[in-house]
Parts: structure tokens; C-alpha cells; sequence
């Protein structure tokens, strides 16, 4: 069994750059009774129970869930939460992720250290209690690769300690922690275990950045088949079939739209077992035992399931009809019988559930935040935008919480608006329940989503529409979707921000930069600015992905590529900002380095111009700890108060619990030096 995922100011200001926070010419709003201000401690502090997870065998459950302030892992009797206890004692940023051993008898965990993704695997034994450290190797970034019901208290662990490029397969026993190699590592992107826990498939980089698939023979690599550079983001290997002469694919090659495909071990011949229907296949509920998929998804806007066994027919519409949102199957147990489902949408707190195919019933597991019962939830509303080129843009529009509409989802008049940008780039904006989104329509704001060109689940020629494109038709996108927004009278026209993190980072930086005058201001998160600096500092063990990457966004080892990269990136155009700008950084993020957001930081100093900069030392790419995002979130949203005109939560203690550092400008932000002294406003 493979695991994986199917799946990187106001007046002060004003005097100094004429950077205006909102002009006198907007339009006035149509006063309305608001709805209550939601706390931000409701929306961004720990959720009440998280990740839900059935062991193999049905009898327990497992999730994440509060110790002390902290997320650890608890277990229980299935659905007897009066019976749960903690099995960890984590009192730092808490554990992200979690699985079972197929014996049921052990909970496995990952955890690295302050976000510097160097993750380690952590068994918990339940008899015991006893904690082991599986990879215990200074620098490991541990990938797990595979479980086998034959082959108990085993598990196949990709791990870099050699090489930090390259992950060698390793056979760990479960129990002690000793480990066996299983497969060197030459050079391989990915390698693949089958059934029988045995290095079978091994994917290789190609120089145009796409791969080459070769499976093991007399102990000899051979070329099985070719994935063309286009495809590289929409194929990918699933899953060995149960007598190991074949794999499952979600696999684009020869069509637009990915599909699900088994390729032939022996003959490299693909054969397509289920077509995409407006979308790619983005899930695939494969049989623990049977090893045969029973039924795919593919998302549009939402999920929709559709059965491939005639006799799973009946589950899926009875799962999606019972779950009346999104619903995201995530595990089985062993027999197939009982299904983990993850069911959200745009409006309420997402919920697990288990699905039962005896009593063809979907029963809440829980909630994951009782807290936002009864609370003004904004609706999220599907819009598809049309790009100048005339491609379309799946796009969410979550309207402020209580404002007066006209037709299906436009205001009375027109309202501030937060573009708020996707990271990834290789990825996408869903229907699901977002707090940030909740939290921006709270405040006084219409939030937009779009999915630009270079997102993930549209097809491979949407995503390869975005090569070369950052900063480019990509942001054209965001341009359009924004110009569309006003045409419509959903937006102001200049009272519209852009927020994001990683590439929505990005985004921000370059929207202040390339577009300078569209945006009333931004909050970049973990953005880069410098795309030559971003390509040289890539962790190591994403060397396998590095061409892919290359064929992109541009080639740093070329004069030509060099310069689009220079041509591309923010700093390059520093001096062209005129509107306020909110920078926050994770200090060991290994993905955007700290360095990115010092280097642009400093170049605004430079010239004169306002930046608001906070740092976090104790985290990466993002902020996990919830004091940290309490904090980030109350300066953002002071910061977006000033320049767009929403409502405000008083700081309160939200930043004094958090390892925050106002790096630069915090006088820029009302309040902001106060509540940082120890003030409470």
C-alpha cells in the first residue's frame, strides 16, 4: 500500500510617497446592521479536534487535537470520545500529520524542527507508549513511501542522510528502528515500492524537465516509458496492482484532461480505465486489499464522485448525498468497508465523518470547530472569469458577511475587495472552508480567488499556459479577474488589495511592483522577490525536480534565463511602489529563505520607501503555532484596516504569547508599537 498525497498606512505614508489608502471619490456604502465581529481566536486558534483518522482494523480513532495549547495526538475507541488520551506531549509546534500502521497497533507521525522541513518519523506504540524516533540522522528529510499487510511491523522510508539530493529507500522495522536498504539512490527522482515492499519503479529526471519511468529487471533499470515535460504536473504513479505487474497512474499523456490509467510493467502499454469529465482526476479510491480503484473524483468546482465497480455504485451516491459539501475520502479500513470522509464547504466548519457501506450510512466522527456554530459565515460563491485570451478562470467570491445583494452575488454598491492569491504555483483554489476567507468577509471585505493559468486540476495545457509566465499572463489573470470584479460593481475600483503566501506572496510583491497603481496595498507572506536567488536556493533534495522546475519559470545556468528571471522578479522593480506594503517571513522557511524578504526589504529602505516587515524565528514556510497566527493575523488585519477601511478586533494579548519581531514599521500600523510594549488596545 503506498501512501501518499494525490495529489511549494495610512497618513504617515501618505505624506511621505502619496501612498493613499482609499480615495475620496468611492462610491459610499449602503449602511447595514453588520453581523457580529468574530474573533480572530475562533478562526485561527486551534481547532477543536483535527485529522481524523480510523484505525485499519475499524476498532480506534485517532486526531489531533489540543494538549495543553499545543495539537498532539489522541487516540480512542471508535467514536467513544469520553475513552480518548493523549499519546503525545509535543510542547512546541504541535504535530502536523499522522497515519496508522496497517497492524493497528502503532500511530505514525511526522514532525520537523521550527518549520525547516527536515522531517523525521515517529512511531507511537499504544501498548506502551513508548515514542521511537524511526530516522534518527541529522539533516533527514524522511518520505514515506510504503506499508504492506504481509509484511507487518514494516515500512519503507525514502531518507537523504547520505545524500542530501537523493532519498534511499530503506526497509525500517517498526519496533526497533533498524534499518535495511532496500535501493540506492542514483540519481532518481522518486522510487516505488510494490506490494510486497520491494523497489520495483524508479522515476528519473529528464534535461527538458520531464521523466522517464524504468522498472526493475535482473536487478537492471530499464526504460519503461516517457513523461513528457508537459505532463509533469498532471502524472503522476499511484499505486502497484495487487500481483505487482502493473501500476495505477492519474496520467495525462495523450489528452488534455489527466485520467486514471493502469500501465503494464511488462509492456509499458497504458490502458485508461476511467476519462475526466471536465476536470482531472484528482482522487482515486483504491481497495486496501483488492488493490483495485473503485471509484474516482475530479473537481471543477467541487468534488464529484463517480463509481467504477458497479457495486460501490449505490455507496457514492449515498456518501454524496449525506454529505452535502465537498466530501474528500481519505482512507479506508482494511476490509474496504468503512470509509474517513472529510466534508467541507465554503460557510461552516468542516467535519469528519465515516461512511459505512453495511448501513450505507455517513455518521460525523466531529467537528473540527464546534466554535463557528451560529456565527455569520459568509457563502462562498463558483464564478468562472474569462482571461483576455480567452481562457477560463475557476474563481470563488466570498462577499462581506451581511451585505445588502442584488441578484445572485452582487452588492448594492460596490465594496473593498482582497484579491487573495493561491501558493503553489502548482496548485489551486477550492469551494472549501477557508478561516482566512471567513475572516477577510467578516472584517468588511469581498475576497476573490482565482485560479490562474499555471494551477493545478484543469488540465495540462491550463498549467503549462503559466510556463514562463510568472509575472507575466499570470498576473494578467489576476489583473483581469480584479477589472472583472469592478465592471460587475462587486469591487471599488481603488479599494482593492492583493494578499497571499509562497507564489500568492509572490503575486503581491509583483502586483505592487508590475502594476503599481492597481492595488490600494498588499501583504506578501513567505514571498520571493528575487527569482535568480530562489532557483539557487532550493533545498537540495528537490534536485530530482530542479528541471522541471527550470522548464517553468527559467533557467538560472543560462544568460537568457538569467535575465528573464532578473525581468521577472519584484526587486527588480522596487522603485516603482507606491502603495503600502505588509512583508511577513518564516526564519527557517528552507523553501523562500529569509533572504528573499531581507533583500527587498532592505532595497525599500534604500529608497526611502515604507515597509511594514514581521518575522517569525520559530517558523518556515507559513506559520503553524497558533499564537503565531493569532499575531499574524491581528497586524494584518489593522494593516488591511487603514488602507481598505474594515473593522477591527482589538489586539488584546493576540501578539504577546508569539515570537513575532517587527523587523521594520510598526509605526506604520495604528496601535501596532503599543500592543507590541505590552499594551492592551
Amino acid at each position: 500500500m503506498r501512501l501518499s498525497t494525490i495529489v511549494f498606512m495610512g497618513l504617515a505614508l501618505a505624506g511621505t510617497l502619496g501612498l493613499n489608502a482609499c480615495s475620496s471619490q468611492t462610491e459610499q456604502p449602503i449602511q447595514y446592521a453588520q453581523p457580529a465581529l468574530i474573533e480572530r481566536e475562533a478562526l485561527f486558534g486551534n481547532p477543536s479536534r483535527f485529522q481524523g483518522r480510523l484505525s485499519p482494523d475499524g476498532t480506534m480513532m485517532s486526531f489531533r487535537a489540543p494538549l495543553d495549547g499545543v495539537m498532539n495526538l489522541w487516540v480512542a475507541p471508535t467514536g467513544d470520545f469520553d475513552k480518548a488520551r493523549a499519546i503525545t506531549h509535543d510542547t512546541g509546534r504541535g504535530v502536523p500529520s499522522h497515519f496508522w500502521t496497517l497492524d493497528s497497533a502503532s500511530v505514525l507521525y511526522i514532525q520537523d524542527q521550527n518549520g525547516d522541513e527536515n522531517w523525521h518519523l515517529y512511531r507511537v506504540d499504544l501498548r506502551s507508549g513508548e515514542i521511537l524516533d524511526l530516522t534518527p540522522y541529522a539533516g533527514v528529510n524522511a518520505q514515506v513511501m510504503s506499508q504492506s499487510e504481509q509484511h507487518p511491523g514494516k515500512i519503507v522510508v525514502g531518507m537523504n542522510d547520505r545524500d542530501a539530493r537523493w532519498h534511499d529507500a530503506y526497509l525500517v522495522d517498526i519496533n526497533s528502528g533498524e534499518r535495511e536498504m532496500l535501493a540506492k539512490n542514483e540519481g532518481f527522482s522518486a522510487l516505488h515500492a510494490d506490494n510486497n515492499l520491494d523497489v520495483r519503479l524508479a522515476e528519473k529526471q529528464t534535461e527538458d524537465g520531464g521523466m522517464i519511468l524504468l522498472v526493475l529487471v535482473d536487478d537492471h533499470w530499464q526504460q519503461l516509458a516517457q513523461i513528457p515535460v508537459e505532463d509533469a504536473f498532471t502524472t503522476q504513479v499511484l499505486d502497484f496492482d495487487a500481483d505487482n505487474t502493473g501500476v495505477y497512474m492519474i496520467d495525462s499523456r495523450g489528452r488534455d484532461k489527466a485520467a486514471l490509467s493502469r500501465l503494464d510493467l511488462a509492456t509499458g502499454e497504458a490502458r485508461v480505465m476511467a476519462e475526466p469529465t471536465g476536470a482531472d482526476i484528482s482522487d482515486v479510491l483504491v481497495h486496501p486489499r483488492s488493490h483495485k480503484p473503485v471509484a474516482v473524483a475530479s473537481s471543477l468546482h467541487q468534488r464529484e464522485w463517480h463509481a467504477l465497480d458497479p457495486a460501490y455504485e449505490q455507496d457514492i451516491k449515498a456518501m454524496q448525498a449525506a454529505a452535502q459539501g465537498d466530501a474528500a475520502i481519505l482512507a479506508t479500513t482494511l476490509d474496504g468497508e468503512q470509509w474517513t470522509v472529510f466534508i467541507s464547504r465554503g460557510d461552516r466548519s468542516p467535519v469528519y465523518a465515516v461512511y459505512d457501506r453495511r448501513t450505507k450510512s455517513l455518521k460525523t466522527l466531529f467537528d473540527t470547530n464546534p466554535r463557528l456554530a451560529g456565527l455569520p459565515l459568509a457563502p462562498k460563491h463558483n464564478v468562472t472569469i474569462k482571461a483576455r485570451d480567452g481562457l477560463d478562470l475557476v474563481s470563488y467570491l466570498t462577499l462581506p458577511s451581511g451585505v445588502p445583494i442584488k441578484g445572485e452575488y452582487t452588492p448594492a454598491v460596490p465594496q473593498p475587495l482582497v484579491l487573495l492569491v493561491h501558493g503553489g504555483p502548482w496548485a489551486r483554489d477550492t469551494a472549501d472552508y477557508s478561516g482566512q476567507v471567513q475572516w477577510l468577509a467578516n472584517r468588511g471585505y469581498a475576497v476573490l480567488q482565482v485560479n490562474f493559468r499555471g494551477s493545478t486540476g484543469f488540465g495540462k495545457n491550463f498549467v503549462s499556459a503559466g510556463n514562463y509566465e510568472w509575472a507575466g499572463k499570470m498576473h494578467d489573470d489576476l489583473i483581469d479577474a480584479v477589472n472583472w470584479a469592478v465592471e460587475r460593481r462587486i469591487a471599488a475600483k481603488d479599494q482593492v488589495a492583493i494578499m497571499g503566501g509562497s507564489y500568492g506572496g509572490y503575486s503581491t510583491l509583483v502586483g505592487l511592483t508590475f502594476t503599481p497603481e492597481v492595488f490600494a496595498c498588499g501583504v506578501a507572506v513567505v514571498g520571493p522577490s528575487n527569482l535568480n536567488t530562489l532557483m539557487e536556493s532550493i533545498p537540495p533534495y528537490w534536485e530530482g525536480f530542479r528541471r522541471t522546475l527550470v522548464a517553468a519559470i527559467g533557467d538560472p545556468e543560462t544568460a537568457p534565463g538569467r535575465a528573464l528571471l532578473k525581468e521577472r522578479s519584484p526587486l527588480t522593480r522596487v522603485k516603482k511602489i507606491q502603495r503600502p506594503l505588509m512583508i511577513a517571513q518564516g526564519a527557517n522557511d528552507p523553501r523562500v529563505k529569509q533572504a528573499e524578504s531581507d533583500q527587498i526589504v532592505a532595497a525599500m529602505q534604500s529608497k526611502s520607501i515604507p515597509v511594514t516587515y514581521v518575522l517569525y524565528p520559530d517558523e518556515g514556510h507559513g506559520f503553524q503555532k497558533p499564537e503565531n497566527n493569532l499575531s499574524f493575523h491581528a497586524v494584518a488585519e489593522n494593516f488591511l484596516a487603514q488602507c481598505l477601511g474594515g473593522r477591527t478586533q482589538p489586539y488584546g494579548t493576540d501578539l504577546q504569547n508569539s515570537s513575532i519581531q517587527l523587523i521594520e514599521g510598526a509605526n506604520y500600523i495604528p496601535g501596532l508599537e503599543a500592543a507590541l510594549s505590552g499594551g492592551v488596545e
